[in-house]
């Protein structure tokens, strides 16, 4: 089940005169947005703040980042991290899911391209490891060739538009029945494999003016996303962005045109729109599913579409998508979590957790790691994950961890902060640079050199004038704000000058007074 993707752009990136329809792809903007710091090996932290999908496995923790994948087997204290290995190299992942039947964890990976309209999400294939992550098979993007213009169903040939590219074809969702992958592709729609990815087969969903389809039907239709050479009509139906499998012939799957059902192993299908039902979901894009077995729920993130009348929120069902209630009105929900009847989602403005199926929602406040003290800089949230009495929450700047968990976000925090090693003790760097305030937190790296000081930070502009004063005598080091084991602290800008008005373009120069030790300095470059 999905999200996360920072999706660079913070809510909808559309993509201009390209492939298909002009519809951004939930995480589109993950895509190339993380700093790339290849590790192979253990670490003390995961190998990226950009953190889009966790998977929970007993005491195995699973993450899918905007730097590849990383790993833990002890609760955070050390993290392998699989970036730069032959298998990920720096490719970003856009989907993260586990096989419980073959006991096989896959992962979906992607990357930004520059072209002439613009970065276009770009999907670079599969891998799955049964290993524990040991060895990787790795698996091309599912393409069409140029002659796969017809697709039959049924009794039916139904002209076709090969996807032959892997440009917008980008695998967002991964799910499983016994001896079948199924993969939401956007572009590609659902596709299906029961060779382990050796071949991939398109899954047919009803198009926008259909309700229903079954092998029984005498169709006549294009399939395609887009109208084209081949098809005069295109359907958002075909574009797919989340799938679930509840069993064995029972799987859910949203695209950016509804909902759709199958009860029978995805040969028959059910639509659920937004317009189709006395109780609809709240949107026809659906970017987000999750099962809770427990209640027998199926939770959506529902967006607007096209109509008039939709809206953003979680949409759910306890009657098998029969019947819908919306909650989280107007919210940009990402993904979810779900413990029996604690439900977590991971949205733009916080991780909103509720108890009582959406009745009540409780935000957790400020993150703020108990040991060191830095906090989640962030109210974005993209993937959330229950374990025993632990949540794990994977946002656009780091990773946190929820200790001694009760329904009402108590407990203990641990913050996971990525950030490149200094050099040495009289090293510091700041990132991003260049620094967008409308968008980012600069964060300012410096070491103690290993001692509990008072730290002063200020910032000036090109011509030395003093701009801002950061932190003044701020106790730092050995904990405090410390992010990694050579003692490196972070402290943050957030662009803003002295009178709290946003400093315009230009190259700005800070210093760091780590107590009695020299001053350090470094150079920033503010680009709105």
């Amino acid at each position: 089940m999905k999200f996360k993707t920072n999706f660079l752009a913070i809510f909808l990136f559309f993509f201009i005169n390209i492939l298909i329809y002009p519809q951004i792809a939930p995480k589109s903007f993950y895509l190339g947005s993380a700093k790339k710091m290849a590790k192979t090996s253990a670490d003390a932290t995961p190998n990226s703040n950009s953190i889009t999908d966790i998977v929970t496995l007993g005491d195995t923790v699973w993450l899918g980042t905007g730097a590849g994948v990383s790993l833990t087997t002890n609760g955070g204290t050390s993290w392998t991290n699989f970036t730069g290995t032959p298998a990920f190299g720096t490719e970003d992942v856009s989907a993260l899911s586990y096989d419980k039947y073959n006991k096989v964890i896959w992962v979906a990976t992607a990357h930004d391209e520059n072209t002439s309209s613009g970065n276009v999400a770009t999907g670079s294939g599969l891998k799955y490891t049964t290993d524990n992550g040991n060895t990787w098979t790795s698996i091309s993007q599912p393409v069409d060739t140029d002659a796969d213009t017809v697709i039959v169903y049924g009794k039916n040939n139904l002209k076709a538009l090969p996807v032959t590219v892997p440009q917008e074809n980008v695998i967002y969702d991964i799910a499983f029945t016994p001896g079948a992958v199924w993969i939401a592709t956007w572009a590609g729609g659902l596709r299906k494999s029961t060779d382990m990815g050796k071949s991939w087969q398109r899954v047919v969903l009803p198009p926008d003016n259909l309700n229903s389809i079954s092998t029984t039907d005498t169709l006549d239709f294009c399939y395609s996303p887009i109208s084209g050479k081949i098809c005069n009509t295109g359907n958002l139906n075909l574009e797919g962005f989340s799938v679930v499998a509840v069993d064995s012939l029972t799987l859910y799957v949203g695209t950016a045109g509804g909902l759709n059902k199958s009860t029978d192993g995805g040969v028959s299908w059910t639509k659920f729109t937004h317009l189709n039902q006395a109780n609809p979901i709240s949107g026809n894009w659906v970017v987000a599913l999750a099962y809770d077995y427990f209640y027998n729920t199926i939770w959506a993130a529902t967006r607007s579409a096209e109509g008039s009348t939709e809206f953003f929120a979680v949409s759910y069902s306890t009657d098998g998508g029969q019947n819908w209630q919306t909650t989280l009105p107007n919210q940009t929900v990402w993904n979810f979590g779900i413990n029996r009847n604690e439900v977590i989602a991971v949205a733009d403005d916080g991780a909103y957790k509720t108890i009582d199926y959406g009745a009540n929602w409780f935000l957790p406040g400020i993150i703020t790691d108990a040991n060191s003290g830095i906090s989640l800089r962030t109210n974005t949230f993209y993937a959330a994950a229950f374990q025993d009495d632990n949540i794990w929450l994977g946002s656009s700047e780091g990773l946190a961890k929820l200790s001694g968990n009760t329904s009402a976000w108590n407990g203990t925090w641990k913050v996971f902060f990525a950030s490149k090693s200094l050099s040495s003790s009289g090293d510091t760097y700041a990132y991003p640079n260049p620094f967008n305030p409308n968008t980012d937190i600069l964060k300012i790296k410096y070491s103690t050199n290993g001692s509990s000081v008072p730290v002063t930070i200020r910032i000036f502009d090109f011509g030395m004038h003093f701009v801002r004063t950061v932190i003044q005598n701020a106790t730092r080091g050995n904990p405090v704000h410390v992010v990694d084991s050579s003692s490196g602290t972070i402290d943050y800008w957030d662009g803003k000058d002295e009178h709290g008005n946003t400093v315009p373009n230009g190259v700005y120069f800070y210093r760091v007074d780590p107590g009695s030790q020299k001053p350090v300095y470094g150079k920033v470059i503010v680009l709105h």
